[in-house]
């Protein structure tokens, strides 16, 4: 599918939350917004008039990038509701989260949905490098989703994490594409290599860089 990364969040041990393969509730917004515009305790159409009025627009002008999925749909029908364009994609929801960052460039002003909880690390490692807000909020289907939770140190288990909750010190952030998408290019193989696109982020100074790799095939 589009989208697809292979992806590495680097940081000091201990300060990526240890997020249970389970899914995760997810809200994000780019930078220049004051803290808590939106909250994910916030229903959908709150979430679009509240960051409409913080940008001093109406909700129709507001896009919103949500995971196509069917237990999305009541989530996409409230934000239709409110005359805000919705952006749907198939697959990778740390590049939806990720477009945020650069609304002016990708037309996304917020993310919203569920997802895989560990992405959702991964997700706000890259905006802990560009800029943004994001939180995160585990969502458990049966017991033994509860229990991997525990077992990965989770005690709180209705928590609502920030961005600097879920990656609490510096980090550098990797994605090289693996198919087309959004964010960067997939493999793509030429006579005599293969090449690919990656790009880099460090939080401790904000660049983020773009690089195209050649790996001749011998």
């Amino acid at each position: 599918m589009p989208n697809a990364l292979t992806v590495i969040a680097m940081a000091p041990r201990g300060t990526l939350l240890h997020a249970p393969d389970v899914y995760m509730d997810k809200l994000a917004i780019g930078p220049g917004y004051a803290k808590d515009v939106v909250s994910l305790d916030m229903t959908p159409s709150e979430r679009v008039h509240a960051l409409a009025k913080a940008r001093g627009v109406k909700g129709s002008d507001i896009t919103v990038c949500i995971l196509e999925r069917p237990r999305h749909e009541d989530m996409i029908a409230e934000v239709r509701e409110t005359g805000a364009a919705i952006r749907l994609i198939t697959d990778g929801d740390v590049a939806g989260v990720i477009h945020t960052a650069e609304a002016e460039l990708t037309g996304i002003d917020m993310y919203m949905g569920s997802g895989g909880a560990p992405e959702g690390v991964l997700a706000a490692s890259a905006l802990k490098c560009m800029g943004g807000q994001i939180w995160g909020r585990l969502l458990f289907r049966n017991d033994d989703e509860v229990a991997r939770a525990r077992k990965a140190g989770i005690t709180d288990l209705n928590r609502i994490y920030s961005r600097d909750e879920l990656v609490t010190a510096d980090v550098i952030f990797a994605a090289t594409g693996v198919t087309n998408g959004s964010i960067v290019a997939g493999v793509k193989r030429e006579p005599g290599y293969l090449q690919t696109e990656t790009i880099l982020m460090r939080s401790k100074t904000g660049s983020v860089r773009r690089m195209i790799y050649r790996n001749p095939i011998k």
